[in-house]
């Protein structure tokens, strides 16, 4: 049924002033101000205006999509509109700052803010160049709505990768200087930004080459697609050979601090390959994964500590396959009594087990053995030829050495018969013991062999801190496992990375984030629950079973597919 020009309007005036109420919250928590600390490109936008004025331009572009089909001379106009209404909210905040103290009931609500959002000019002048700003901005994502294919997508690709690597700007500025030098630097960049003429060389650059890619990707791609299985082979040990080289070599580009972030986000990447496992081959919802961590953590403590604690004194790579073992058993332990839970119940009693090791590992009972709220001390450092590995770049190959293992053997049960029954046993329990699955001993290895991956990376955890406290070790670490698994895509090895990469590596990259680390969490898994439930990266199973749901639902998404 087509809508009236006075229904699109409405429509149109709701999605701006959502779009405004968007960027209200935003400023109201404190992230538009916070952020506007990290330019971007010097002296012309900063992280918080992006965090500020993208709710205008997406919703704009949305409204622009919406009319372009029922009428299709006013995306423009209505474009704009949108843009105009999301001023609406922030010039209330302003007014109201201006003639009120806010600050008592909205503690982020700072003159600083007004200055951001005023563009640091009088409140009423201020207001209108805000209202003509984002009128603007709306009505330039309703024009890039309405521009062909071949020219939106490279314009869009300039802008988002122009910011992006403005984005890590000060990352790149830092390591570019250790070989470079620093007058290098100074040409490319102006302090932590991108300076001007390093972003438009940046942006045309990348239009260029989105360009040439459009036109001649398809034939690149053929020329290197193998023609033969032999060729197939030979590209993957080529391909499999270079990726190791460069892991490999990596610590000599990264330099000391982003060795430690790539430690942490590979530690996470091996709890994700254990819980994945667990959730994404099975499909055991497992909320006190922590509790393995704990068990690899404080085994590795007692056995190779030289405080009081330390038991054994031997050195990491013996303690190692113990710390494994020891993990392993407490797996099988827990699984023995929600053997035949599922869902939300084996959930709750998996959070409790995480919970109870948590307290005891907290709790006076405990202390004589394992430190109480003091932890462990003075745990060792693994040694190899002599020589303690006591640098991030040096402790870089026992993680990537653990996480290759790890990749190993869950790429090899993924395509094994026991790989086979853990789906079989995600998809129905009732029907993989029908057909004549074991589920008392499936269930039982998913949950020993998701528990020695957890105990591993605690192992390693514990010898790289050299000390270890309970407060390492409670329910988030569970959460923040099990929401990489979802955002790179449940089942998939290189989902579990990328998800680490984004959750874990980011918020090490960009301080800032650390604050809203919980909230860029859940508006993540929403985004990714509406917009791409699958994952950024998932198994070939799982999207073609989601796949198949949409097409039940909607059968024209095959097509779109396609």
């Amino acid at each position: 049924m087509t809508k009236t020009t006075s229904q699109m309007l409405k429509e149109v005036i709701k999605l701006g002033l959502i779009a405004g109420l968007i960027s209200l919250s935003l400023s109201v928590i404190g992230m538009v101000e916070l952020f506007s600390k990290r330019e971007l490109i010097a002296g012309i936008i900063s992280l918080g205006q992006v965090f500020l004025f993208a709710p205008p331009i997406a919703l704009g572009f949305m409204a622009a999509q919406k009319v372009a089909k029922e009428k299709k001379n006013l995306p423009l106009i209505f474009g704009a509109i949108t843009g105009f209404f999301a001023a609406i909210p922030l010039i209330i905040l302003i007014i109201l700052e201006s003639n009120f103290d806010l600050r008592q009931f909205l503690p982020n609500v700072s003159p600083a803010l007004v200055d951001i959002l005023t563009f640091s000019l009088d409140p009423i002048i201020g207001s209108l160049v805000l209202l003509v700003v984002t009128t603007v901005l709306g009505l330039a994502a309703a024009g890039m709505y309405l521009l062909p294919k071949h020219i939106q997508k490279p314009l869009a690709n300039g802008i988002i990768y122009t910011l992006v690597i403005g984005l890590f700007s000060e990352n790149l500025s830092e390591r570019l200087r250790s070989f470079f030098g620093v007058g290098f630097v100074k040409i490319l960049f102006d302090g932590k930004a991108l300076n001007v003429v390093t972003a438009i060389i940046l942006f045309i650059l990348i239009v260029v080459l989105t360009v040439w890619w459009t036109r001649q990707g398809e034939s690149v791609k053929a020329r290197f697609t193998p023609k033969s299985a032999q060729e197939q082979k030979r590209n993957r040990r080529i391909t499999l050979g270079a990726g190791v080289v460069f892991l490999l070599f990596l610590p000599l580009l990264l330099g000391t601090y982003l060795s430690e972030v790539t430690n942490n986000v590979l530690i996470y990447v091996l709890m994700g390959f254990g819980l994945n496992i667990v959730v994404g081959f099975a499909g055991l919802l497992d909320l006190g994964y922590v509790a393995f961590f704990a068990f690899g953590a404080y085994t590795m403590a007692i056995l190779t500590s030289t405080s009081d604690l330390g038991v054994a004194g031997i050195s990491f790579w013996l303690a190692l396959p113990i710390c494994v073992l020891v993990a392993v058993t407490a797996g099988v332990i827990l699984g023995v009594p929600v053997l035949r839970m599922r869902g939300d119940y084996l959930a709750i009693v998996t959070l409790g087990f995480g919970e109870i090791i948590r307290i005891l590992a907290l709790s006076d009972l405990l202390k004589p053995y394992i430190g109480g709220a003091q932890g462990i001390l003075q745990i060792n450092k693994p040694i190899i030829f002599g020589i303690d590995l006591i640098k991030p770049d040096q402790f870089y190959y026992v993680v990537l050495t653990g996480v290759l293992i790890a990749a190993f053997v869950s790429w090899r049960l993924s395509e094994s018969r026991l790989g086979r029954q853990w789906m079989a046993l995600r998809e129905d329990e009732d029907v993989a013991e029908a057909m004549g699955i074991n589920l008392v001993a499936t269930k039982l290895l998913a949950f020993g062999i998701g528990a020695g991956f957890s105990g591993l990376s605690g192992a390693i955890f514990a010898s790289k801190l050299t000390s270890i406290f309970p407060h390492s070790f409670n329910l988030l670490v569970s959460i923040n496992v099990l929401c990489l698994i979802i955002v790179g895509g449940m089942g998939s090895l290189p989902g579990v990375v990328v998800g680490a990469l984004i959750l874990v590596g980011l918020p090490e990259l960009l301080r800032e984030f650390a604050e809203y680390r919980m909230l860029m969490y859940g508006a993540l898994l929403i985004v990714m629950m509406l917009s791409k439930p699958e994952g950024f990266w998932p198994s070939p199973v799982r999207k073609r079973e989601l796949l198949a749901f949409k097409e039940q639902n909607d059968p024209t998404v095959v097509q779109e597919e396609g």
